[in-house]
């Protein structure tokens, strides 16, 4: 059981926060959250408590939603190559960080909007953590799959438009330097299928005639990467993925980027977000 709930949350997930479509759902969760308060009045509203208008007081509510998200996508700022890492257990943690700021947020600045003598007490902090829940839950359940579906199409389309290279390299050994003397090797660039980063290890996949034959270097995906780098067929596709264009066989498009088909390989080869300009510009050279 806890093989299964930790592969579903070691999935990658789609990183929407950054760029236009960071913003866009800025705007978004501001304007569901404004809407959301003024239009259908949620929780119970005492008007005599009010110290303005109750346009203003979801306008504020709104406003703290909006500056919670941004601060909070400021400090992912701060995390390098979350885009590669995201997955499902980072969104559900970030969203539930979320949300619990968010309901601090409301509960501080009750004494700007209402005019309760136990605006400060604890009974008041939780109700506006469980409100904030309550309703982020439904924000989440309508976003999430917005969002997702979004990024599927929209590389589905993509991936559409591509095709895998016809241009074969010519024959081509190189002589590989690993972290270990005794690991060092010759690589034939013809037959490199992908190579793949396991910690400080590198998986290297090749296409045999009796098949795929796999080899694991004391090497890392960046220093195998650099001595490479003159073979223009073989580029980066993902944080912890190399592969040669000359062996894709099939690119089809996911929320995470693309996913690459190979040559007899069982196996598919991801290309994250931040590696897809570099792939369509390889595929066609």
């Amino acid at each position: 059981m806890w093989n299964i709930v930790h592969r579903f949350l070691s999935q990658p997930y789609p990183f929407y926060f950054e760029g236009k479509t960071f913003y866009t759902l800025l705007v978004v969760v501001f304007l569901m959250s404004f809407g959301f308060n003024y239009f259908f009045e949620p929780f119970n509203v005492y008007v005599p408590e009010h110290k303005m208008s109750y346009f203003l007081i979801s306008l504020i509510h709104a406003l703290v939603t909006a500056i919670v998200f941004f601060i909070m996508f400021l400090c992912l700022k701060l995390l390098p190559k979350q885009v590669e890492k995201w997955n499902v257990l980072k969104e559900i943690l970030f969203l539930s960080s979320f949300l619990m700021l968010v309901g601090i947020g409301q509960f501080l600045i009750r004494d700007v909007i209402y005019d309760n003598p136990n605006n400060w007490s604890w009974t008041y902090l939780i109700e506006e953590i469980r409100n904030t829940f309550l309703v982020g839950i439904l924000f989440v359940a309508i976003l999430v799959p917005l969002n997702f579906s979004h990024l599927y199409r929209k590389n589905q389309n993509r991936a559409s438009f591509l095709s895998p290279r016809t241009k074969k390299s010519e024959n081509s050994q190189i002589y590989i330097v690993t972290d270990v003397k005794s690991d060092d090797f010759n690589l034939d660039i013809t037959h490199f299928l992908y190579a793949k980063a396991d910690r400080n290890y590198a998986e290297i996949f090749m296409q045999t005639d009796a098949g795929i034959d796999k080899k694991l270097k004391r090497i890392s995906i960046k220093n195998l990467e650099s001595q490479l780098d003159r073979f223009g067929n073989i580029i980066r596709t993902h944080r912890s993925y190399m592969v040669n264009l000359n062996h894709i066989v099939k690119i089809n498009g996911n929320a995470q980027g693309y996913k690459l088909d190979l040559n007899a390989s069982e196996g598919t080869v991801p290309v994250s977000r931040a590696y897809i300009p570099k792939l369509e510009e390889s595929l066609k050279t």
